[in-house]
């Protein structure tokens, strides 16, 4: 007779450790997951923060040619992401009033 267990089923000692391997590795793999999305939602808390550029005031005199490229530069800002929507909207709505 070989030696070794007659039977080819692990023990139950042996299914409990390989259980709790699982599930720590499970545990770690969901923090890690959980850590990482948390990281990026705060840093996109945190970008929203950021101050909204003051538009330069330019002289008056050609308003019509001043306010176009005040809304050219504030859609060049949106493009590049600078701007929120909401910020771009808030803008564009002092300037234009």
């Amino acid at each position: 007779m070989a030696f070794g267990r007659r039977n080819r089923r692990p023990s139950l000692l042996g299914t409990a450790a390989r259980t709790a391997v699982i599930a720590g590795t499970a545990t770690a793999a969901s923090n890690a997951v959980n850590n990482k999305a948390a990281g990026q939602q705060a840093a996109a808390q945190q970008a929203q923060m950021l101050p909204v550029p003051a538009v330069a005031q330019a002289p008056a005199a050609a308003p019509a040619d001043d306010l176009l490229s005040k809304l050219e530069r504030l859609a060049a800002l949106h493009a590049s992401g600078a701007l929120t929507d909401a910020e771009f909207a808030a803008v564009k709505a002092s300037i234009i009033s």
